[in-house]
């Protein structure tokens, strides 16, 4: 799984409008992210706004951060759970298959479904509650060339574009997910609260050592 995890967009771009993409508030204890939700992606986008609506996010923990990669949260298990628990497992009790888009790529501020905690999971479902977003770090040209030649070697073949190599070298990301989990939307606002989150000190688990919780609200 994934505690210390678009395209990317500046920390003061504009909002998108509703009537472009579905718009989401995540309020954390540190600060809130908006996030924009693709409709590239509309399985994963429908399910996202479901839960969001019927409060399934509510009082749920980040459980999960790795720095330079990313923050995780969703776990319905992390509601009421206690600080010795283990989180990372739970779900709503179904999966969602994978919606990879080409051009829908991890870069730093990226939404994106975390896979079924399952090892046997060779069609790559999605867990249908947990989800990360992307911290990353930046990747230089050479860098990308030899991750697009990894993942070629797994099965995830990606061929970046001017503009992907553009965004991970300036904003950065995670590009080894690239092919490989679905990238569902991404931060239009917050990306200060994004770095805050990422920067938080965990146990050996990646858990963090204060709960960090979140309540969603979907936007006008």
């Amino acid at each position: 799984m994934l505690c210390t995890l678009i395209t990317i967009l500046p920390a003061k771009a504009q909002r998108p409008t509703s009537l472009d993409r579905p718009l989401v508030e995540i309020r954390t204890t540190l600060g809130t992210l908006v996030v924009a939700l693709y409709n590239e992606t509309p399985q994963h986008r429908d399910n996202f706004l479901k839960l969001v609506r019927d409060g399934a996010y509510d009082s749920l923990l980040f459980h999960r951060i790795i720095p330079t990669l990313m923050v995780q949260g969703g776990d319905p298990d992390s509601r009421r759970s206690g600080i010795d628990a283990a989180l990372g497992n739970g779900g709503p009790g179904y999966s969602l298959p994978p919606e990879i888009v080409p051009g829908l790529f991890h870069k730093k501020g990226a939404l994106a479904a975390a896979p079924l905690s399952d090892p046997a999971n060779p069609a790559g479902r999605s867990n249908g509650s947990q989800f990360y977003i992307v911290h990353g770090k930046t990747f230089q040209p050479k860098e990308l060339d030899l991750l697009a030649q990894r993942n070629a070697r797994l099965g995830t073949p990606v061929n970046y574009t001017p503009d992907q190599r553009e965004a991970y070298a300036r904003e950065g990301g995670a590009p080894h997910l690239d092919g490989g989990y679905t990238v569902f939307g991404e931060v239009v606002e917050g990306l200060d609260v994004l770095d805050a989150l990422a920067d938080q000190p965990c146990d050996a688990r990646d858990r963090p050592l204060h709960d960090l919780r979140m309540f969603m609200r979907v936007l006008p």
